[in-house]
């Protein structure tokens, strides 16, 4: 008979963990390497306790291939993105909206427009990705050329890119909250307006408070000029090159799937720079594949448009690939249930409940290096507990999502803090403090926890049947 695997203790998970900060730590800080090697290492810890407890590494493979499963559509997405980046700088398409919004925008309103923005643009696509990608590119840019800091202006898309993901009914993450609590959708993204909507409100007068102090400022008119005049001979600048990307939200809203419009976003790039720049195909193969390569002799501008192609997206991929061998593996293994088994003791009320839960969503997301996981493990784990104190499963789903979804860009190695690095070529760290409602939600949704606002419970008889 096959020797059944014991439970692997709470003193053994942790050993993993502190294992992965401190090698997280050390390659990060003092030997200034990137993360994929140190949770490789620590997935190799993982594996050989959990081997050591009895279990066989077959069962710790497919716990790996089950949860890179996971995160294929994703993978794929990030490829497609990273072609269109590199399609739609050489076409035009992001040089005209740097074009326009450098004519267009202030200073003074700038943050605000732009949380605003990536917000509608997510609201209507359901991707935080795509709207960095796209129109968080742009920004990026015309917020250099207003002499706004980087780190700030990608918290502010950053922001806006990651409401849309949280309440699009288009989201992937919106539609997998609710089904690992036993929630209806449109339930769970009503209920989700009164944590994200003041969460928003609050994050729009900090950018507006922070706009202020480059309202005053005297904007550097020549600069902008060099910036303005530099697009305008390298591109053909033309009205028609947004068709693109309002092409590509339309393929969304009227729920194309994500793949399909991409790859029909990545062609139209293609197709509008042999129209309006005049590239031949080799041009166009070269830029999806490895980006465009910007050499106008200007700085500013060949930094901000020298990236994008599949290429750019692989260290980012690599790292996807590793994170989600480690989560699967501690997912496998039950380590990150027993964490959560012993976090569970301190839920002694509603309010130390919602913190349990979102302490364990972002823990997650800290140790698993995934969105997905921070939402899928969690909800397994917790929906018992809030089943049995007789609370609807939307106050389960949005906690998730205000932890899960809004803290996975700000960690360097979770694949969206990862992805937003390969595509905005900020850090996580430098724009953490500036992403106002990623900090600001799970507080929020605390907050609710301990007052009992919005809290609702499910009528007795439901409540029983649950329980």
């Amino acid at each position: 008979m096959e020797k059944t695997p014991r439970k692997i203790s709470f003193g053994e998970a942790m050993l993993v963990i502190l294992f992965l900060i401190a090698a997280l730590m050390s390659t990060l800080m003092l030997w200034e390497g990137d993360p994929h090697m140190p949770i490789l290492a620590a997935t190799v810890v993982a594996a050989c306790i959990a081997i050591r407890a009895g279990y066989k590494w077959s069962d710790i493979e497919d716990g790996i291939i089950n949860t890179i499963k996971m995160s294929m559509q994703a993978i794929l997405i990030l490829a497609i993105i990273g072609a269109i980046i590199g399609t739609w700088i050489l076409s035009g398409v992001v040089p005209t909206m740097i074009f326009y919004g450098l004519k267009i925008l202030s200073p003074g309103i700038f943050l605000v427009a732009t949380c605003l923005i990536c917000a509608i643009v997510s609201l209507a696509t359901g991707s935080s990705w795509t709207t960095a990608g796209t129109v968080g590119i742009a920004l990026l840019g015309v917020g250099g050329g207003l002499d706004i800091p980087l780190p700030i202006v990608a918290g502010a898309i950053i922001s806006g890119a990651y409401f849309g993901d949280k309440m699009s009914p288009l989201s992937d993450t919106t539609n997998l909250a609710p089904a690992m609590a036993g929630a209806n959708l449109f339930d769970h993204i009503k209920h989700m307006v009164f944590t994200t909507g003041p969460s928003l409100l609050i994050a729009l007068v900090l950018y507006g408070i922070l706009g202020m102090k480059y309202a005053g400022q005297e904007l550097n008119v020549a600069e902008i000029n060099t910036l303005l005049d530099t697009l305008s001979s390298q591109f053909a600048i033309n009205p028609l090159l947004l068709l693109p990307p309002i092409l590509v939200i339309a393929m969304v809203i009227f729920k194309v799937p994500a793949i399909p419009g991409l790859i029909g976003g990545t062609v139209l790039g293609g197709i509008f720079a042999a129209i309006f720049q005049g590239s031949n195909m080799a041009d166009i193969i070269n830029a999806a594949h490895y980006g465009y390569e910007s050499a106008t002799g200007v700085v500013a501008v060949d930094e901000l448009l020298t990236r994008g192609g599949l290429d750019s997206m692989m260290w980012t991929i690599s790292l996807i690939l590793i994170a989600m061998s480690f989560g699967g593996t501690m997912e496998r293994t039950g380590m990150l249930e027993v964490i959560a088994e012993k976090i569970l003791i301190l839920a002694k009320n509603t309010g130390s409940l919602v913190v349990c839960t979102i302490a364990t969503s972002i823990f997650t997301n800290l140790v698993a290096g995934d969105q997905y996981l921070s939402i899928v493990l969690p909800g397994r784990m917790y929906k018992p507990i809030w089943d049995k104190r007789g609370y609807h499963p939307k106050n389960l789903s949005r906690c998730l999502e205000d932890a899960g979804t809004l803290t996975s860009p700000l960690i360097p190695w979770n694949t969206c803090g990862a992805f937003m690095y390969s595509t905005l070529g900020v850090h996580p760290f430098a724009y953490l403090p500036y992403a106002f409602l990623n900090l600001i939600n799970p507080l929020v949704s605390i907050f609710y926890g301990f007052t009992g606002i919005t809290m609702e419970k499910l009528p007795q008889n439901q409540s029983q049947k649950t329980a």
